[in-house]
């Protein structure tokens, strides 16, 4: 696959954003998948996660960098985890891309690990038309309610990246989006064992969208896991959404 590094004006900020594109074909439209990094990194972080399936299947792959690492160290914090610049990177990304690459547009799927989880679903919550099918692991969904129980290292992150804002960490909490979200196609993944980011985060979002919006195409998958990517389970969903067949309902 040729790579290539893509450099895309920022239509909030005027600044140029980077993304890595990963091209399968130049002669005939091949699906796109779209990798969010996780929390601690940059683009470059998912390219051993997701190369290897992109290759296989022949794939396009885009690695947007949405603003890079939620991280007090960040020269822009407040413009990372979850901003509208952030979510608004991404989607310039994939219009970019699907403009001037030789993109299948009705097959475009969406991965995110961890921060990048906490990002695929909120851009489902900014513009769920786009995806075929979104695969979160182990995300974050209510912010607020994971500054209060995640690993001590990580609050200073989410100050600097909120202002220590309640206000601006419901903002980025993909529960303010969930009518919106219950219009993707969405299977939430997450590790029963997880001390990361605990399990409850994604029982109680998927919970409350059943409560809301109970024939929504979200669904939970709880692995026997912890903080981690399952290639197998991402692989799964996402082949079997993108050559769906209908399934036949058993009787009892």
């Amino acid at each position: 696959m040729v790579q290539e590094e893509i450099l895309i004006k920022s239509s909030l900020d005027g600044t140029m954003q980077p993304s890595l594109y990963f091209e399968a074909s130049a002669d005939e439209p091949r699906p796109l998948l779209v990798g969010l990094h996780t929390w601690s990194f940059d683009r470059f972080n998912q390219i051993k996660y997701l190369l290897g399936l992109a290759e296989e299947q022949r794939w396009n792959l885009l690695l947007p960098d949405f603003r890079g690492p939620n991280y007090d160290t960040n020269p822009e914090p407040t413009k990372a985890c979850g901003s509208h610049f952030a979510r608004q990177d991404i989607k310039e990304a994939i219009d970019h891309i699907v403009a001037t690459r030789t993109v299948d547009k009705n097959n475009i799927f969406l991965v995110g690990l961890s921060g990048g989880g906490h990002m695929a679903m909120l851009m489902a919550g900014l513009c769920p038309e786009y995806f075929r099918a979104i695969a979160p692991f182990v995300p974050i969904s209510d912010l607020a309610q994971w500054k209060r129980e995640c690993p001590e290292n990580y609050v200073k992150h989410i100050v600097a990246c909120t202002n220590d804002s309640e206000e601006e960490m419901y903002d980025r909490s993909p529960m303010k989006y969930i009518d919106t979200i219950a219009k993707a196609n969405m299977k939430i993944f997450h590790g029963k064992r997880d001390s990361v980011v605990p399990v409850h985060q994604s029982i109680d979002f998927y919970c409350e969208m059943m409560r809301r919006h109970p024939d929504a195409r979200i669904y939970l998958d709880i692995f026997d896991g912890t903080h981690q990517f399952n290639e197998t389970l991402c692989k799964n969903w996402l082949l079997s959404q993108y050559k769906k067949s209908e399934n036949t309902e058993v009787t009892g």
